[in-house]
């Protein structure tokens, strides 16, 4: 539970992420995805000085790629210079996918398979991504069944949804989206991403290690932009998520194994829970997994210093902060996906080493990490600083 020490609690000992990079433009347009998802896996392994024999799984998550990317995955783990017997596996909860394979080796640890192990994502929408995502040829007594039908809502229309459902005005999105943008810059000129990314030298020789798709805005130039999605909607290219590649690993373990083999331990896995939400209206997932979890480890909404909140949409995120009555100074200090992107799979591993840098700069104890998802669900995890 938080707030207490046991030999079995789930550590974190490490957790890094790629750059993220603008899809079909940014520094990661013509580079594969095993290529970073093993640069990023070989540096966490080397910052948690970790033996790479020793790791009991990898777990990696992806959206787009065929088969969940197990072939990059597995190839990605080889290359990061994991011998041969180092099991791997790939998955995908849509949007929630790199934190589900951050719970999923905190709950083989738990059960007592493993020991160590990383939970990580990886996602490249410069390759992976268009048209051909949602199939035509489906069952047409499935596609006649509404609910099972909602499933195939695309993202964009599932937050003009939210937004007309729960009126959140364009104003109000757009007035989230730039505290996003500004927050975003100013923690990267102030080099607050800087100990979280992992530089990526590419065969050209260039170094990826910048965001690529910051940007400076106003409130004026988002309020020109037209809706992306629907002719009177109010989502746009300013107030949504970027399409975007990058990666992420977290090294997680058991605290009795991370003392024994003199590990850094930089913070605890409290908990995590997934919901099921209306698939035409999935963003409000996080006003619902963010309570569930919360309940899981007995903490109140006051008791958290930092949220990490996805910005698929500013639509959704507006809506689940207001309902969850939220303090806005908490949710995402370094902005979110609205500014510099949403590669699906990665983002919830990046989160967390997003977070864990927060929650030391800031001498704060818990950091809430959340997001909705896609097809209808929500996902959270609790994580306190010990670093």
């Amino acid at each position: 539970m938080p707030g207490s020490k046991s030999p079995d609690d789930i550590v974190i000992v490490s957790a890094l992420r790629t750059a993220i990079t603008k899809g079909g433009k940014g520094g990661f347009k013509e580079t594969h995805p095993e290529f970073y998802l093993a640069k990023v896996l070989q540096a966490a392994i080397k910052a948690g000085h970790v033996d790479p024999a020793t790791i009991g799984d990898v777990q990696v998550g992806n959206v787009c790629m065929p088969g969940a990317g197990v072939t990059t995955t597995r190839m990605a783990c080889l290359f990061a210079g994991m011998p041969d017997t180092v099991p791997a596996a790939a998955l995908n909860r849509q949007c929630s996918s790199g934190l589900a394979a951050c719970a999923n080796i905190a709950g083989s640890i738990k059960a007592g398979y493993i020991d160590i192990g990383i939970g990580a994502g990886v996602e490249s929408m410069s390759m992976y991504y268009g048209p051909g995502a949602i199939p035509t040829d489906m069952d047409p007594d499935i596609l006649e069944y509404g609910p099972a039908a909602d499933v195939l809502t695309p993202m964009g229309l599932t937050s003009e949804n939210v937004a007309k459902e729960y009126h959140v005005s364009r104003e109000d999105q757009d007035a989230f989206a730039l505290r996003s943008h500004t927050l975003a810059a100013q923690a990267q000129k102030d080099g607050r991403f800087k100990e979280e990314i992992v530089p990526v030298t590419l065969r050209s020789g260039e170094v990826v290690d910048r965001d690529d798709g910051v940007r400076a805005t106003t409130k004026e130039h988002l309020a020109k932009l037209r809706p992306a999605f629907h002719p009177q909607g109010t989502t746009t290219a300013g107030n949504a998520s970027q399409v975007s590649d990058g990666a992420a690993a977290v090294v997680l373990a058991r605290r009795s194994y991370a003392e024994k083999h003199g590990l850094p331990i930089l913070a605890k896995w409290c908990g995590f829970a997934a919901v099921g939400v209306p698939p035409r209206i999935m963003g409000i997932g996080p006003l619902l997994a963010i309570p569930a979890v919360l309940k899981q480890v007995g903490l109140s909404k006051e008791d958290v210093a930092v949220y990490e909140i996805n910005e698929a949409f500013a639509s959704q995120a507006v809506y689940c902060v207001r309902e969850l009555g939220l303090p806005l100074e908490k949710i995402n200090p370094k902005g979110g996906a609205i500014a510099f992107g949403h590669p699906m799979g990665a983002t919830g591993a990046r989160m967390v080493a997003t977070l864990l840098p927060e929650l030391r700069r800031t001498k704060q104890r818990y950091g809430v990490i959340s997001m909705c998802v896609g097809i209808g669900m929500g996902c959270a995890a609790v994580i306190e600083n010990e670093a």
